[in-house]
């Protein structure tokens, strides 16, 4: 495994924040820099642990996922390479394959969640009400089956340290406006269900995925930060996929069961991985990108 890059401190930008991923950087009033760590987060923790190589894999799925779905949504990218913004050939080195420079937008506060299948913080609130996020749903479904469409089931966008919130349609109207919401839902909707159906025909069943949108000077909507990767979307293996069963995963659920085992509180600090978790972790995120991008 390559040598990790756990977080980026540029000299030529600055500096203006730190996600639990990426780092994000200043080049101008339109512009900025965001580079994809190899960081580790899991229910809303970061971890001390990186997993070497991870942030290149996001960075360039994200930009496949981007760009193929450029006719139903506009993105972030932008034409300049991070070679126009870094003037220090080291930190241009430093950042090869995982750094983009994005048009400047303004994030909108929900977090777009659509779910294809039945898992997750999905299930345990339909197992208790027969809902997802105020989403009717058939009764008798099991864990892991597939539904009838896909759902939009919004979350709120939590601080560094705290943790996501699941809300309704209704809640998300209250934070963004009816207009916008009914945007987001359609765009996510499709964006998944053309993804969902590429998937497929790579040996990969897309369970749910999380994207994220901002808004420009115009009012436009476009997705930003990342689309379609292992730490945004639940991503399994359709050959040995079977309802009824927490399916096996190409995905950090492999961390999260880990870490269910240990039987951690999920508040900070996160508890040290063994090795072989980050080792399988990798894996997964590689096996994951190089069927997707084949």
């Amino acid at each position: 495994m390559e040598s990790a890059i756990y977080e980026t401190n540029l000299r030529c930008l600055p500096l203006l924040g730190r996600g639990k991923v990426r780092d994000i950087y200043a080049v101008d009033t339109n512009h900025l820099l965001i580079i994809a760590s190899d960081r580790l987060s899991a229910f809303d923790v970061v971890f001390p642990e990186p997993i070497p190589g991870k942030g290149k894999i996001l960075n360039d799925l994200s930009n496949f996922w981007f760009k193929k779905m450029q006719t139903l949504a506009r993105n972030h990218l932008t034409q300049l390479r991070v070679s126009d913004v870094l003037s220090d050939s080291s930190e241009c080195d430093l950042v090869g394959g995982r750094g983009v420079v994005v048009k400047r937008l303004t994030p909108v506060p929900i977090e777009a969640v659509v779910r294809g299948y039945i898992i997750g913080s999905g299930w345990e609130d339909y197992r208790k009400t027969g809902r997802t996020s105020g989403v009717h749903l058939e009764p008798g479904l099991s864990i892991a089956e597939r539904l009838k469409r896909p759902i939009f089931t919004p979350s709120t966008k939590a601080e560094l340290g705290t943790h996501d919130e699941n809300i309704d349609f209704n809640q998300a109207c209250n934070l963004v406006g009816l207009e916008i919401a009914e945007q987001i839902r359609s765009i996510s909707i499709e964006i998944y269900s053309q993804a969902a159906e590429y998937a497929l025909s790579k040996g990969i069943i897309i369970a749910d995925t999380k994207m994220e949108f901002g808004l420009s000077n115009e009012g436009e909507l476009v997705l930003i930060d990342e689309l379609l990767t292992p730490d945004s979307s639940r991503f399994w293996p359709l050959d040995s996929y079977a309802v009824g069963s927490s399916p096996k995963s190409f995905d950090k659920q492999f961390v999260r069961d880990y870490l269910e085992s240990i039987k951690w509180d999920k508040s900070p600090p996160a508890p040290k991985l063994p090795r072989s978790v980050v080792e399988n972790t990798f894996s997964r995120y590689k096996a994951a990108h190089d069927l997707l991008m084949s």
